[in-house]
């Protein structure tokens, strides 16, 4: 630990520095209250100080250290003390005052107990930091910390706790349920239903159904009366995924009870009243359907109250190791898989066209062929399609860029020439350089001009 030893009286400070630096602290030594102030700005760990030194004194060196860092402790001596002074150096922040003579041994246990007690308050404020670096990474079951993930958490964190009917708008695989939920838990409704619904996994005939329910007899195979995922949903959350695949019809009466929040079942005339929040998600930009006519403008602009953009894992910087150890962890058992460097660079290069989903299924694929060995291998986590290889392995061999840019320019001088039937002068002008230029890079090259014989014509004069 640091110590800052301010104390012009040469004994105690040659003797108590002595002691201090067999305690294995590292000491710095002030004679008087200006060299002290300057060791100051060094940032000690713990102030030992005479009250009564040439200068302002210990006083000075007290205030300006709660100044620089409250937490520090400052230890005055004195061999002038009283009541009022001590309590006056209490005041203003003083750690301990200690009164002249005194054992070295003592300081030394004061000073190593301040140290204890420092890095214990340092290690607290770590832990703290890691903690608040855990819990921003993390949102119910998803983790990112990449800017488009972090932009996605902060939207929800300010939208769940109100009830405005949310968009969710992202590609399949990328963890729109986890949004909609985490959206349920943050909110005043988290004590009630939260009801998912995918539009795309029912025939246009039973998703009504679903939606509103029945009476017994409605339609054929009503045997007895069903509730709807509404009625199911109410006091809660309604989530309706893949909105984009819900047929004409059916947006029809969903628009309807969203702007009325009442509803019948089928076969019934009694109307019930609702009290829900409603959170959809679409695979699909919602504004192209519209234009398209196959999405409803005015239930468009009812479901997108508030957006939110849930970006693709290949657009995810960084989040692709974070993810692997969130999914070995929760699928691991226990075990401490690992996956090596070359292919985690080989994971992060992948454009992860299934998204979330589609690494989740590679990691319990991996995990359930690794057999007795802890290394998920490369061919488990990522696919076999020769579709993707170009995106995960380097080619083969790359050509260094000057070969490259002489076969271009050769090939670029060729067609200027083509352009004006071999003439120099013209040429020159088409390429913007000399004719002097133009010549040595002829020569340079081996170019031959349409109707040329043999070698380029000789250099221009000068």
């Amino acid at each position: 630990m640091r110590v800052l030893l301010a104390e012009d009286e040469e004994t105690i400070a040659v003797t108590l520095r002595h002691a201090l630096e067999d305690a294995g602290h590292q000491v710095v030594h002030a004679p008087n209250t200006r060299a002290a102030l300057e060791a100051l700005e060094d940032d000690p760990d713990v102030v030992l100080t005479d009250i009564r030194m040439p200068g302002g004194g210990g006083m000075d060196l007290l205030k300006r250290s709660v100044e620089l860092d409250a937490r520090r402790p400052v230890v005055l001596m004195t061999g002038y003390g009283t009541v009022e002074q001590a309590v006056e150096a209490m005041r203003i922040g003083a750690a301990h005052y200690i009164q002249k003579p005194f054992r070295n041994e003592a300081v030394v246990q004061l000073i190593q107990r301040f140290g204890r007690e420092r890095s214990l308050e340092a290690e607290n404020q770590r832990l703290k930091a890691e903690l608040l670096e855990v819990a921003s990474e993390r949102m119910g079951e998803m983790v990112g910390r990449s800017r488009s993930m972090q932009a996605v958490f902060q939207r929800i964190t300010t939208v769940a706790p109100t009830d405005a009917t949310v968009l969710i708008e992202g590609e399949s695989g990328t963890g729109k349920e986890r949004v909609a939920r985490a959206l349920h838990e943050r909110s005043a409704r988290a004590k009630g239903a939260f009801v998912a619904l995918s539009c795309a996994a029912l025939p246009e005939s039973l998703l009504e159904a679903e939606l509103f329910g029945h009476e017994k007899g409605a339609f054929t195979d009503a045997h007895k009366e069903r509730k709807g995922r509404f009625e199911l949903a109410h006091g809660g959350t309604l989530f309706l995924d893949d909105i984009d695949d819900m047929p004409l019809s059916v947006q029809v009466k969903l628009l309807r009870v969203l702007q009325e929040r009442n509803f019948e079942r089928l076969g019934s005339e009694e109307t019930k009243k609702l009290d829900i929040r409603v959170v959809a998600a679409t695979k699909k930009p919602l504004k192209e359907l519209v234009r398209e006519g196959r999405f409803r403008e005015d239930l468009y602009y009812r479901v997108n109250v508030v957006p939110v953009k849930l970006p693709a894992l290949r657009e995810r910087d960084g989040d692709v190791p974070l993810l692997l150890a969130h999914m070995v962890q929760r699928y691991g058992k226990g075990r401490a898989f690992h996956v090596n460097t070359a292919t985690m660079n080989l994971l992060e290069r992948y454009p992860w066209p299934g998204n979330v989903r589609e690494l989740e299924n590679s990691v319990q694929r991996a995990i359930a062929l690794a057999g007795d060995s802890l290394e998920l291998k490369k061919d488990f986590l990522l696919p076999l399609d020769p579709r993707w290889r170009g995106a995960t392995e380097p080619a083969e061999s790359v050509r260094p860029i000057r070969e490259v840019l002489r076969e271009a320019e050769i090939a670029h001088i060729q067609k200027a020439l083509e352009s004006t039937g071999g003439h120099r002068t013209q040429t020159a002008e088409l390429l913007g350089i000399s004719r002097k230029v133009l010549w040595e890079k002829l020569r340079d090259f081996g170019i031959l001009a349409p109707g040329d014989k043999g070698e380029p014509d000789d250099a221009p004069e000068k």
